[in-house]
Order: structure tokens, then sequence, then C-alpha cells
């Protein structure tokens, strides 16, 4: 066999870095292993003076103290309280979450021993696909290992099976359901963000017999905007198009059993496909769709991301079972989230800390420099005990950077009052602009 003596690399700039931080040498000679480290050092080094360097910080979530927590830092270990986290309603906490994962143990249902095609179905999974299709109000349910991998291969099979399919997506939408829509090869045309006129005017403009599948989020989770999903669906349903929504961010949190917003609106039966996760208002991990039965069986059967990845371990199933099936049944935790949330958006008004408008529990804070929101959260983080990760390119746009507040059950006013008064102190310390509460 002839091996070529030059292979061409998709990233032409990348190639031309790795060959300005080699050193001199014989151009015969391969590539040594200092020069590829060197070329991954300068990588990131760049994303460190662009402020764009993501730091973990390590945690500890005591039982039952959330959103306490417990910081390892490099001085040793503090209580912190986090306010950005993803566990909305505080069901990663819940003893009705730990009775049925614990009884699942005892049961043996720990991993789950291979694909759902090859060993990997337990009657968990059954069970919990049952009940995520109830909740919606749907035929049938699959589950996934990550609500990542539920739009990628979802939105892979289904733009590639539908014939000749044009898939309209929202500008806002999650890199999930951007990727998801170029692995599957269908022509895609993008519209502006929650924009109807812009929607219909390209709907308008495709063939009235062309598959379309029109791609949106409910809510979102960096501006926290809410999608007009009715109307979305009126305009599916007069151009001849199905539609798929994407509610992680509202599952468990909308809805007179946790639906969701389209639940909320009372269209959740118009809607094609729900995707959602067990990530965020459940409190587990994993991701599912919810739909007509033998759309969700296509998935299942031409899926490449779900026929080839190990099955959730039953034992989250069982948590999420019991998660979701508390949360279809108990509006206490959706109460109390929305009633702290109000507290907040109103307390952070009355301080001149400036918000985004948002009418969802997403609170976002635009500072829009990335060097300095990290020096801000660090203050936070060190002098004042509250945790809020800054948000940063990719996530959001250069120039966008934020925090991303996100109170719940557990976040009273006694937790509110000392975190909008350490906003206050930092936003005088950086120089940051205020605006007035009138």
């Amino acid at each position: 066999m002839t091996v070529p003596k030059t292979v061409l690399l998709p990233d032409t700039q990348a190639l031309n870095d790795l060959r300005l931080a080699a050193p001199v040498r014989d151009p015969d000679q391969p590539m040594s292993s200092d020069v590829y480290q060197a070329f991954f050092t300068g990588k990131l080094d760049e994303l460190k003076r662009e402020g764009n360097y993501r730091v973990f910080t390590e945690l500890d979530r005591p039982r039952g103290q959330f959103p306490r927590t417990v910081w390892h830092s490099p001085h040793g270990a503090r209580e912190v309280v986090i306010w950005c986290s993803n566990d909305y309603l505080c069901m990663g906490h819940s003893e009705v979450i730990r009775e049925a994962m614990h009884a699942a143990i005892e049961q043996g249902a720990t991993g789950a021993g291979g694909t759902r095609n090859i060993g990997g179905t337990n009657m968990r999974h059954v069970q919990l696909e049952r009940t995520l299709a109830d909740l919606h109000h749907k035929e049938a349910a699959l589950t996934f290992s990550s609500g990542y991998i539920a739009n990628h291969t979802s939105l892979s099979v289904l733009g590639s099976i539908l014939p000749d399919c044009v898939i309209l997506s929202d500008q806002g939408n999650h890199n999930s359901m951007i990727e998801g829509i170029r692995r599957s090869g269908a022509h895609k045309l993008i519209f502006k963000h929650n924009d109807l006129v812009d929607l219909e005017t390209k709907l308008a403009a495709l063939p009235a017999k062309q598959s379309k599948l029109i791609v949106f989020e409910s809510v979102y989770s960096m501006n926290g905007n809410i999608a007009p999903v009715r109307e979305i669906v009126s305009l599916a349903k007069r151009y001849g198009g199905l539609t798929y929504l994407d509610e992680v961010h509202a599952v468990g949190m909308y809805g007179a059993q946790g639906g969701g917003i389209a639940q909320m609106q009372g269209v959740e039966d118009q809607i094609d496909v729900i995707q959602g996760t067990l990530g965020k208002a459940f409190g587990l991990v994993g991701g599912y769709i919810a739909g007509h039965a033998a759309l969700v069986d296509c998935v299942r059967s031409f899926g490449h991301g779900f026929i080839f990845s190990t099955s959730l371990p039953p034992v989250i199933a069982a948590g999420a079972q019991a998660s979701i099936t508390h949360l279809m049944q108990s509006a206490t935790e959706r109460t109390l989230q929305q009633r702290h949330t109000a507290a907040l958006k109103q307390a952070l008004v009355a301080a001149g800390i400036p918000t985004l408008p948002s009418p969802s529990h997403i609170v976002p804070v635009v500072i829009g420099d990335a060097i300095k929101i990290k020096q801000l959260t660090d203050r936070l983080l060190s002098g004042y005990g509250i945790y809020v990760q800054p948000i940063n390119f990719p996530t959001v746009p250069r120039g966008t950077e934020r925090l991303r507040l996100t109170p719940g059950p557990g976040h009273t006013p006694g937790l509110i009052q000392p975190l909008v008064q350490a906003l206050a102190a930092v936003w005088a310390e950086f120089d940051l602009p205020r605006v007035s509460a009138d």
C-alpha cells in the first residue's frame, strides 16, 4: 500500500500555527512530540489571555444543605452558597430520589451492562420511558445518556431520513441541536431568534410539499427568554412542517405536571417531538425525546448515538422515575422557586444591578468583559462565599459575558439579601455601571 506524503488537514490555520510553533528543522524529518506540545500549550495560553480559559470549582454537595455547598479551595474547605446550579428545584437532594435509588441498588440495579440492544435494557428503562411519555401526553419516549446526545442523535436521524428535508433552526439554538442538524446533512435555514415574521417568510418561500422541520427551544438558557411556542406551532401547521421543541430548561419547571412551556401554553399535543433532560430540574443525568410512536422508533432504530451508547444505569433510571412522578403531582417546589426568582429580580432592580429582562427562572446579569467577569466571580467566591460561574465564549458571544443566576426553592430571602449586597459591593469595586430603579 502506498502512503501519500501529504495529508490535507481540514483546519489549515491550525496547520500553519503548528508549523510556526516548530523550531527550524530539517523539513524531511517527522514532527517531534515537543512541537506538538508547544502547539497545544500555545492554544491554551491564547484562551488564558482572552479570559476564556475555564477553571473548574471543586464542590461537595452535603446531604440536605443545598444551595449551601463546600468549596475545596487551595486554602482548604469552606462553605459557599451556589447561585448558578441547573439543579433548579433541588431535586438532586430529594429524599424521594434517594430512597428510590437505594432501593434499586439493593435490588442489584447499578450498571446497565451494555447498550440497549445488547443486554442493557432494564425494566426501569421501560418504566421511565412510559412515565416520560405520560408526562408529555405522547405515545412513546426514548432515553439517552445525556440531553446533548438526545438532540444530536434525534436531529441527525430526522434530518437524514425525511426526504428532501429542510430544517429551520432558531438562531439561538443550543450547540447540541446545531451539531445534530449539521450531522444530518439536511438543508438548513436559520431564522432570527424568536422572530415569527422571519420564520414565516422562510417557510412561505419553500415548496408546499417539501419536508420541513422547525427546531427551537422553549426557554433559552443564557437569556432566560421564552419562545412563542403556540405561534410557531400554528405556522408549522399552516406550512406543513414538523416541530421539534427542546424543553430542557423547562421540564419540571412549568405546566400543571411539570411538562414544560408547551404544556403550560396548552399545545404539547401539537408538538411532534419534545426533547428534555433528566439533568436539570429532575436532579439527575440523562436525556430523552417524546413523540409519536413511529417517529420515536425511527430514532431508536437509526440513531447511532443511541445504538452504540451504553444505556443509563438502572439506578439512575429509578431515581429519575421517582423524581418525575413526584413533580407531576407536586407544585410545591415550582411555587417556591418562582417566589424566590421574583424576589431576587426585585432586589437586583432596587440595588441598581443591571439584568436582562427575563420572564423565566433564569436571571442573566451581563458584564461584557471576559477578564473582568472572572476577576469579579473570583472575588465573590473568595471574599463573600458566593459561587457564580462566569459564562463566556463560546457559550455566549464575545462581549456579552455574564453571570447566570438560577434561584431555587432553597434560595430564601435570607440568602438573597447577602447575594445582592455582595454584588453591589463588587459592582462598586470594579467600577461597573449601575441602573436606576426608576
